[in-house]
């Protein structure tokens, strides 16, 4: 009897050894050689052996079993994260249970560039289907982020933003702002002793008129450089981007001399200082230009419709340079 229990010990003993050893060998190898990616969507609230049956129905894992057992030696049944995956079959039952529980889903990307207004950062938001939308007013926006200036215009950084499916409006709303103003927080101490901007806010106001006057990087510092030497003498800006903005919606593209002499607070032209707040979403690199200004004692420039612009010193200067590259004269 002795001899036939400890038979039976041998043999329990060797079952579990060739179980643990096979479940070892399994899970740390794919079970399908070929290289194909496969999508899958875990619902909030999913068990486990839901989760389970979604991979082995995808051809991921083949054991169910085994899978389940490793993710309790692990203690990670229920640390499954839900949103949606993409996994490649070349992967291993560990590393497939290792994304899971990590949250590594599928990622999306959304593009705001600069020069844009803030409205339409709100539209791309609202135009995805993979974001969650929560924002019912820019009310909602103010008090959620705890901002204080009464336009929200400026207050983003453009950039690439990545998000899983599901993530909210206000969260990506809440990156784009906390970048920019741990940029501006960094930054600003930096400043160039001629930057003439009294505060950060400012600085973001000067830098969106830069944004929307030229889209060529190199001329950036020189045209703040511009726009800080008229401040400094009280000279108008005259800046038509501001004003066009000051139209709103009404404007149709087009210009004319009733816009300039029409008073709004974005008419650069009727009243002199910086406008109330920015006309547009700012790179840093214009204002990176705004607080290191290249000033050059020139009050004037105008398009050379090749993208660039001369830059005058004189009014007379700049009135020939306007009959030769806007008049053809």
């Amino acid at each position: 009897m002795a001899k036939f229990l400890l038979f039976l010990i041998v043999l329990f003993i060797a079952i579990a050894s060739y179980v643990a050893h096979d479940i070892h060998r399994y899970v740390n190898n794919s079970i399908n050689a070929s290289n194909q990616d496969i999508e899958i969507t875990i619902d909030r609230g999913a068990s486990f052996t839901d989760v389970s049956e979604q991979l082995q129905q995808a051809g991921l894992i083949d054991k169910p079993l085994y899978f389940k057992l490793l993710a309790k030696f692990e203690e990670k049944t229920q640390q499954i994260k839900s949103g949606e995956y993409i996994f490649n079959t070349s992967l291993s039952p560990a590393q497939i249970l290792d994304d899971l529980v990590k949250g590594n889903t599928k990622l999306y990307k959304i593009t705001v560039i600069e020069g844009k207004r803030f409205k339409d950062f709100l539209l791309l938001l609202d135009e995805n289907d993979k974001i969650e939308h929560t924002i019912q007013d820019q009310e909602q926006i103010k008090q959620a982020l705890e901002i204080e200036q009464k336009s929200l215009e400026g207050l983003f950084l453009p950039e690439t933003y990545t998000f899983a499916a599901g993530t909210k409006d206000i969260d990506i709303l809440r990156q784009s702002y906390t970048l920019l103003r741990d940029f501006l927080d960094e930054e600003w101490p930096k400043r160039s002793e001629n930057s003439y901007v009294k505060t950060p806010y400012e600085a973001l106001i000067l830098a969106s008129i830069v944004e929307k006057e030229t889209s060529a990087p190199e001329e950036r510092a020189r045209i703040a450089g511009v726009f800080i030497s008229r401040l400094q003498i009280q000279m108008p800006l005259q800046t038509d981007p501001t004003v066009i903005y000051g139209i709103g919606d009404e404007f149709d593209g087009d210009i004319t001399r009733k816009h300039l002499q029409t008073d709004t607070p974005y008419n650069t032209y009727t009243r002199r200082g910086l406008p109330p707040s920015p006309i547009c979403l700012v790179g840093k690199e214009s204002i990176e230009a705004v607080l290191h200004p290249d000033i050059t004692g020139e009050l004037f420039f105008v398009s050379k419709k090749d993208g660039t612009h001369y830059f005058s010193k004189t009014y007379e200067e700049h009135r020939e340079a306007v009959r030769k590259y806007q008049l053809g004269k």
